[in-house]
């Protein structure tokens, strides 16, 4: 696109006249381009509530890892790669041999190019890649030597935006709330007039004379910078996009709500308003400054920003030597990976029919005690299936509007799920729920109004002596089940979830699909007589990331709403007829049960129990021994990473793992999936009996089942896409804890009621895993490695489902994970298009 005279005038405006010339439609076409742009590189950040992992570089995945690593570190100092401390000490413990550093400068195309050898990566450990970050107006503005005595100009105006975004975005939690008529940009340009603090903390007491400069509108705060600036349109977007990383937090929150926008078949400009705002205060500090300040701060901008590509390009080339260690280190682990899995039988089991079949979620947590199932009664069949049980459905509790998905956060909803009561109850328990749920409120209330406060603490000061006992000494109480908030004890048995408003048809579609991926709809693998599906919850005290800890497949809740509904729909009579006449016979002797899977403390919990028959609760029974002893293996093998005895006696274990399920000082519950690193499609004979180390996702797949590869297509498109989210998240939060990373649980204060957190009192909104959920005091317990899948599944299978889909090809190409295949005698890694035996790579 050319720039017309006029335009270039426009472009050329008096740095100090906040007044932007009028430019043309082309011009103004480009500037919205760039700031669409801009905005599409930033990854969405779900809230507390619906907390599911996310890689923070989503949208960055049409580019290889490199190049991305390149663009974070020059645009807003952000590290993609593990440290080179880290890499060094992998390599001094012999997590990384020589042999794995071979394979790797043998995998990574640019390092065969330029020649390197293990000498010379090993030599890069001692010094730390140098890559300088490009300056934004607010920096080189920022010039007085004093400035080294208070918050950077960056800090400060970023805290004052952050600050902004919470009243904003509050809806929840604050008791006044503010008037938000016009959006997010009109909010901040009217609140910014009553802050005199902000002038203060930047050491600008003059600052409100400054105001006047504020661009009106976010359209003119847009045109305003990109006129004024004197930067080459050619790097506008990237400029932008380092505007937005320095409140990377609020940015992500908004790219959530437009993610949400979009699947509903919105539009949400609040991410668009959010750039404008932080583009709005270089007016600000522009009115500030004297001529020469100003000209002497344009001029360095300019020249920084005309080497910027030079600057990318220079740190995509100092970076080779961090992306061949990152593969050094997937190399040593996948060494490790296909030997363990290289000592599985290879062939399934002639075992007879199962006695019991449980399809667990393919979560890591799910693999340590699939193991121990099996090893303790083999007439147990385990089966790895995704969390949400292939039901796209939204869950709103009876009496309540709080409707949530329970379903990964790439889908929306199409069906619904509330609690079904005889009709004759159903007006007793809302009127119930509704009136206790009130009462709950008021009382949370009472102790937040400056009138009361006081005089709160007075009368029910004596009252809170139990809590602060259950502090010091944690309770031994089971998990609290919130989705019963507000029900009286009485109505709790008979308030089960179910599908509502899904005619028979549906229904049996629905079930039929779920049973084909699961692989019980062939008749050469009989139903066993109880079939449970088991979701999987956390259990954790005075925790803001808890949701992080439940079903990420299931938006961050536990997968108990979607194993009930699907148990039950399983169970009706007419939906068994249905598939009957669809070839899907379910015997009649066959029953599924719902259960709970507390990845915490690993006990089972059963749902509907009473609606068994005597046989099939009978089943139940029997079954509970084996999970007993089952799930103390399991405990005995976490015990030692959470500091505590693997040979304390079984109930004494157990307490303990209570205790620190209800201990509100504790900062780690769990680990929940740190230590990721491989997601396994394949029949469960491949692992059985195989000890992963709970690093691995498993979900059953048996190519012989799926002659058109539509579950093959379903399950690289879907759980390996969450899986990948997942991996990313740890990845980044591990590899860069400070920017995506949430810092320190303890310091942790909620913003919005669910929005997020920050650490300490403001600051950006922190995004990513606090530290605690990846490091233990001395060591990091999550190894940064990208996903390695391995699939089980004719070449030409996988390669048709790749070329169908332009996201596989750009995860697969541009180096986002890796995928293997079980070869005929060796694994077989997809390299460009190519699968090559490992012998040969």
């Amino acid at each position: 696109m050319t720039i017309t005279t006029d335009d270039r005038a426009a472009l050329d405006t008096n740095p100090m006249d906040s007044r932007a010339r009028p430019i043309s439609p082309e011009l103004q076409q480009q500037i919205e381009s760039a700031c669409a742009q801009a905005c599409q590189m930033i990854a969405p950040a779900w809230p507390l509530d619906r907390a599911i992992a996310v890689n923070p570089h989503w949208s960055r995945i049409v580019m290889p890892v490199r190049r991305v690593a390149a663009r974070m570190a020059v645009l807003g100092d952000v590290q993609v790669f593990p440290s080179r401390a880290t890499q060094r000490l992998a390599w001094d413990q012999q997590r990384i041999t020589r042999a794995d550093l071979l394979q790797a400068l043998s995998e990574v195309p640019a390092a065969r190019a330029a020649g390197l050898t293990p000498e010379q990566c090993v030599d890069a450990l001692q010094r730390t890649a140098s890559i300088r970050r490009l300056p934004l107006l607010i920096d080189a503005l920022d010039t007085d030597p004093r400035r080294h005595h208070r918050l950077s100009w960056r800090q400060a105006v970023s805290h004052q935006v952050s600050q902004t975004c919470a009243a904003y975005f509050d809806a929840h939690q604050a008791s006044w709330q503010p008037q938000r008529p016009s959006g997010l940009y009109a909010f901040w340009h009217e609140t910014l007039q009553h802050d005199h603090g902000i002038g203060l903390l930047m050491g600008l007491p003059r600052l409100g004379s400054a105001l006047k400069a504020l661009p009106p509108t976010r359209e003119d705060a847009e045109r305003w910078v990109l006129q004024r600036l004197g930067l080459p349109p050619t790097v506008w977007a990237d400029y932008l996009e380092a505007v937005l990383l320095t409140v990377n937090g609020w940015a992500s929150w908004c790219a959530y709500l437009g993610w949400q926008a979009q699947l509903e078949g919105r539009t949400d400009e609040h991410l668009r308003d959010l750039l404008a705002i932080r583009l709005a205060w270089g007016a600000i500090l522009l009115e500030s400054q004297d001529d020469a300040t100003t000209s002497r701060a344009f001029l360095a901008l300019q020249n920084a920003w005309q080497e910027s590509p030079q600057l990318l390009t220079g740190a995509e080339d100092s970076l080779l030597i961090d992306e061949v260690w990152q593969t050094a280190l997937e190399c040593g682990y996948q060494r490790t990976l296909w030997q363990r899995l290289a000592s599985a039988c290879g062939e399934a089991p002639d075992a007879g029919a199962p006695e019991i079949q449980a399809a667990f979620c393919i979560d890591v947590r799910s693999e340590p005690i699939r193991r121990a199932l099996e090893a303790v009664w083999p007439a147990v069949q385990t089966i790895g299936f995704a969390g949400f049980f292939g039901l796209p459905v939204a869950y709103t509790p009876l009496g309540t509007a709080a409707r949530r998905p329970q379903l990964p956060g790439l889908l929306a909803p199409t069906a619904e799920v509330t609690e079904g009561v005889d009709a004759d109850l159903q007006v007793s328990v809302v009127s119930a729920r509704t009136d206790r749920l009130a009462l709950a409120a008021q009382w949370r209330s009472t102790n937040q109004w400056p009138g009361t406060a006081f005089s709160f603490v007075e009368a029910a000061g004596a009252g809170y002596l139990g809590k602060l006992w259950q502090w010091l000494r944690p309770s031994t109480d089971g998990r609290v089940n919130d989705d019963q908030a507000g029900l009286p004890a009485r109505y709790r048995p008979v308030c089960r979830p179910q599908l509502n408003g899904l005619g028979l048809e549906d229904k049996v579609d629905m079930a039929a699909r779920v049973l084909h991926a699961m692989g019980l709809d062939r008749p050469q693998t009989p139903m066993a007589p109880l079939v449970l599906l088991v979701g999987h919850g956390s259990q954790s005290s005075n925790n803001a990331q808890a949701a992080a800890l439940d079903c990420g497949a299931c938006c961050g809740q536990t997968g108990e709403v979607n194993a009930r509904s699907l148990a039950q729909m399983l169970n009706e009579p007419p939906v068994r007829q249905g598939l009957k006449a669809q070839g899907v016979l379910i015997p009649d002797t066959t029953w599924f049960v719902a259960a709970l899977h507390n990845t915490t403390t690993d006990e089972l919990e059963g749902f509907d129990l009473d609606l068994l028959p005597p046989g099939a609760r009978s089943q139940w029974q029997q079954f509970q021994p084996v999970w007993a002893q089952a799930s103390d293996q399991v405990r005995r093998e976490r015990a030692p990473s959470l500091g505590l005895s693997p040979r304390a006696a079984h109930a004494e274990l157990l307490t303990q793992f209570r205790r620190r399920a209800n201990d509100g000082a504790q900062t780690r519950p769990e680990w929940g999936l740190a230590g990721n690193a491989a997601f396994l499609i394949a029949p469960r004979h491949r692992s059985r009996g195989v000890t992963l180390d709970g690093r691995s996702f498993l979900h059953d797949y048996d190519a012989a089942n799926d002659a058109d590869g539509s579950v093959l297509e379903l399950l690289m498109t879907a759980p390996m896409l969450v899986t990948h989210w997942i991996n990313w998240q740890y990845h980044a939060s591990t590899c860069d804890p400070l920017r995506l990373g949430s810092g320190n649980k303890v310091l942790h204060n909620v913003v919005g009621g669910h929005i997020g957190v920050f650490e300490g009192n403001g600051g950006d909104l922190r995004i990513g895993l606090s530290r605690q959920s990846l490091h233990d005091g001395e060591r990091w317990v999550h190894e940064p490695l990208r996903l390695t899948v391995v699939i089980d599944a004719p070449r030409a299978a996988i390669d048709r489902v790749i070329a169908k889909h332009e996201m596989l090809q750009q995860l697969l190409n541009n180096g986002w994970l890796h995928l293997w295949r079980f070869g005929p005698a060796q694994p077989e890694r997809y390299a460009a298009g190519e699968w090559l035996a490992m012998e040969q790579a």
